[in-house]
């Protein structure tokens, strides 16, 4: 069978990137052997989401009932059809890929593939047979695996990763997190909505530490507030498995031995590098080095996505795979990822895009704050979720956004505007300009933009 382009990996990278090569007239052939839609639908993104609503809604109803006017006589949930709910939206997302893989004549393959050489890929099918495929070009988008903390092996049950995390049959009455990252915040609040004592450990001074510093504090009061132990600025210093559980002894502010029936270890992940005879020049992290064509030290080998290193966001390995696909048969110089969008999808949920105001002092960057809080919003109010704001940094000479930090109601949603606005150097004066309806959230953004220059209406 002979390509014009075979996609190791049906990820976000791997899917977008072999659609756009056939909307582009190619032949193309799509490797992946799991099931389409990788990681992040099958066993991140979507169905954590998935989680993440059922734990909001029994929140919402167990801790605020009266507040919105219902009364429960015994309110109770279904653990097992929380999960099932969960895996059944990712079964239908899957369905879908495969669809469109159908749609746009992409030869869909599952198996395992090793890269013999360039242009030749051997596949290794479910039943055990073996498949020879060639192509004039191949897209490695094998993606990561979560990473183990070292001498603390995941076993599935007591030391688990986010995977497990997403389907263990019986909800642990305790829970300790390592990492305070996307990962092991949205599992945090999901468990102990449903009443899972959790505690989270992170070794920097913040929770979500790569977010604004004043974001990442208002998080952390809201996760105490909801009973959540937490544990900034702290390092493990041993970590081991017991016969009820685990037990983590930590170092930092406070010095202690703790236990709990799970751990979930979330510091990261680590490459899953394609197998075969090749050996690809790789990063000082172990990731795959790719130039400014998205081609790899093997001529006619291209790799995209959490493949190539950070950011490991869903969202931009699809932006990669399709520059990657563009420059390869359009010859259009491919454009590398500078501005993009972070969220997470706890509550309250958070979302950022640019510069945060540690990284704009650092650049002595002359800026602005324009701050809004959703307590000044009327449509904050009429829905009951009055926390968080919206935060922008502004260019003080030409009134640019360089960053924007949203924590609160829909964060996740409402962060598009300003990324779009970065994208096209608009200042705070056009969105400031920009008529935005009443009563809706995203007049925070409208009224932090005036703040910054103390033209804000309503606070």
């Amino acid at each position: 069978m002979n390509y014009d382009l075979i996609v190791i990996g049906g990820g976000p990278a791997g899917y977008v990137g072999a659609i756009r090569a056939a909307q582009l007239g190619k032949k193309v052939a799509c490797v992946e052997k799991e099931r389409a839609g990788g990681t992040c639908l099958n066993w991140g993104c979507i169905p954590t989401k998935s989680l993440l609503r059922n734990a909001e809604l029994f929140h919402l109803m167990r801790e605020r009932a009266a507040e919105f006017g219902f009364k429960f006589d015994n309110l109770s949930y279904d653990w097992n059809k929380i999960i099932k709910r969960s895996r059944d939206v990712s079964d239908v997302n899957a369905k879908g890929i495969e669809f469109l893989f159908k749609k746009n004549k992409v030869d869909y393959i599952r198996g395992e593939a090793d890269i013999e050489k360039a242009g030749t890929v051997k596949v290794r099918l479910a039943d055990g047979k073996e498949q020879t495929l060639t192509a004039s070009k191949i897209l490695v988008a094998t993606g990561c695996t979560p990473r183990p903390m070292p001498g603390f092996p995941f076993n599935g049950k007591t030391v688990i990763s986010s995977k497990e995390a997403m389907i263990l049959p019986e909800q642990p009455k305790s829970m300790i997190i390592i990492g305070a990252g996307a990962i092991g915040m949205e599992f945090g609040y999901f468990y102990n909505a449903f009443g899972t004592k959790v505690t989270i450990i992170e070794m920097m001074p913040n929770l979500l530490p790569v977010e604004d510093t004043e974001v990442s504090q208002t998080v952390e009061k809201a996760y105490k507030k909801m009973g959540i132990n937490v544990f900034t600025n702290t390092k493990v210093v041993k970590a081991e498995t017991t016969d009820n559980g685990v037990r983590i002894t930590v170092e930092g502010p406070k010095n202690e031995t703790l236990e709990a029936d799970v751990a979930l270890v979330a510091i990261g992940v680590q490459p899953l590098l394609p197998t075969g005879n090749l050996k690809f020049e790789l990063t000082e992290r172990g990731y795959i080095k790719t130039n400014d064509n998205y081609e790899t030290s093997i001529p006619g080998i291209y790799a995209a996505g959490d493949i190539i290193g950070p950011p490991w966001l869903a969202h931009v390995a699809s932006y990669e795979a399709i520059q990657a696909v563009e420059g390869m048969f359009k010859g259009i110089k491919p454009k590398k990822v500078t501005v993009f969008p972070g969220c997470t999808y706890c509550q309250p949920q958070v979302a950022s895009v640019g510069l945060t105001e540690r990284a704009a002092k650092e650049k002595g960057l002359k800026y602005k704050v324009g701050k809004f809080p959703f307590m000044a919003s009327g449509k904050a109010r009429a829905i009951g979720d009055t926390e968080g704001f919206v935060k922008l940094i502004i260019g003080e000479e030409h009134g640019e956004i360089l960053g924007a930090h949203i924590v609160g109601p829909e964060a996740t949603e409402l962060i598009a505007e300003l990324g779009l606005a970065i994208n096209m150097e608009a200042t705070y004066e056009e969105i400031e300009a920009t008529i935005h309806a009443h009563p809706t959230l995203s007049e925070a953004v409208h009224e932090a933009t005036g703040n910054a220059f103390g033209h804000a209406i309503h606070i």
